[in-house]
């Protein structure tokens, strides 16, 4: 797209004590409601624009937010845990629940007056985005998770889908808390999760990220309470929303195995394993993308609840592998 649409003034909702900066994208408020929920430490402003614009340009009134200790909202005290491995691990104790993190996104959703919406969420937002729709049942429209774990899985139980080398590596990074240093490490970061299939575009990375100059990539204090925060609540087989698993085959961080899974647990979900792609939403799949968003409002209620799903034949249905379950 040759020319980009702008996002509104930076609007607040409140859950509690905390504060969470949001904005939609210009253009269609009279579209299909669709919330998309950032990743672990990033800000609202890591979506790409060209894939938000894309969901807009195809029916959706697109909104975005900064979960709490990332971006423009609230950072909570310190913690004990001084990584997110020793936070994964349980080592220290947690500055909140998964829950509170959980009914942040509902506190968004009630400041934009949205009784429901479709929920996009990547990797960690791929995670509160399934327990919202464990929680919150009526205010999920459709279901999108990708690049994400079970989100019912805790502690050591998520170990076997994180892939500890490219953790290990993320954690090493280090650079000086300084602009230059956030957009050094926001580099660093895109190179590692990048999609072994697409070629990794440095200056193009380097512009967006110098555009974003985000903390949050190198911020392990702030990861660490994020990735902390433990789900007490039912398992994912509760979701009854209608559910759309993507996950890329090449993905450095998080194994497919944890997609397989969430679609072998989530009634009548659909599963995608995008070929060459990374931890990231490469520009070559965005419509593919949205097509297969698109395709989950077409579900039926009883279809969403466990019924025979009918192959997509979408892009993604073309080039990528549909599977209903069984793991690696």
């Amino acid at each position: 797209m040759n020319t980009s649409q702008a996002w509104t003034p930076v609007r607040w909702a409140a859950h509690a004590d905390v504060r969470l900066a949001f904005d939609r994208l210009t253009g269609n408020d009279q579209g299909e409601p669709l919330l998309l929920i950032a990743g672990l430490g990033v800000s609202r402003l890591w979506w790409p624009q060209g894939l938000s614009e894309a969901f807009g340009a195809r029916g959706f009134a697109v909104a975005r937010y900064d979960q709490r200790d990332a971006g423009q909202s609230t950072r909570l005290p310190a913690t004990a845990a001084r990584s997110p491995i020793a936070a994964l691990l349980g080592r220290r104790g947690a500055a909140y629940t998964a829950e509170e993190m959980t009914d942040d996104a509902i506190a968004v959703l009630d400041a934009l007056g949205w009784e429901s919406a479709h929920l996009f969420g990547v990797s960690l937002g791929g995670a509160i985005a399934q327990r919202i729709a464990i929680r919150h049942p009526s205010r999920v429209r459709t279901l999108t998770t990708m690049s994400a774990v079970p989100g019912d899985a805790a502690g050591l139980e998520t170990i076997r889908y994180v892939r500890l080398s490219t953790l290990v590596k993320l954690s090493r990074l280090k650079f000086p808390d300084t602009v230059e240093g956030d957009i050094e490490s926001g580099v660093a970061v895109a190179r590692l999760i990048s999609s072994p299939g697409y070629p990794f575009d440095e200056r193009s990375s380097r512009e967006t990220i110098t555009r974003i100059a985000d903390a949050g990539v190198r911020d392990a204090r702030s990861q660490s309470r994020q990735i902390g925060a433990q789900w007490h609540g039912p398992p994912i087989s509760t979701i009854k929303a209608p559910t759309l698993v993507l996950h890329g085959a090449g993905d450095p961080l998080i194994h497919p195995r944890a997609a397989r899974r969430i679609a072998v647990r989530v009634p009548g979900a659909r599963l995608r394993i995008l070929p060459g792609v990374g931890h990231e939403l490469p520009e070559p799949v965005w419509d593919a993308i949205v097509d297969e968003v698109l395709g989950l409002q077409l579900l039926d209620r009883p279809a969403a609840l466990g019924e025979s799903l009918p192959v997509s034949h979408g892009r993604l249905g073309a080039a990528g592998e549909q599977d209903t379950g069984g793991e690696e």
